[in-house]
């Protein structure tokens, strides 16, 4: 069995906490992308119910993005 390390920034530069910040908003933002197939998918079926349910979550991830992309403004300056 191998001995995994946690990566601390040697290896790729970046501290874990900043890359966890890194990796948060890019996952918003590409959840907030792939929620306008799944919202354009509800719609194409009729289903208002799920449209709104998706654009909900999408609207959580933009928040979530903004909220990230505020942070890493603030500590990279």
């Amino acid at each position: 069995m191998t001995d995994i390390r946690p990566e601390t920034g040697d290896v790729t530069g970046t501290k874990d906490k900043d890359y966890n910040l890194l990796w948060f908003t890019e996952a918003c933002l590409s959840n907030a992308l792939r929620l306008e197939q799944y919202i354009a998918d509800a719609e194409r079926d009729g289903d208002n119910e799920l449209a709104e349910f998706f654009r909900k979550a999408q609207a959580d991830s933009t928040k979530g993005a903004e909220l990230g992309k505020q942070m890493l403004a603030a500590r990279l300056s």
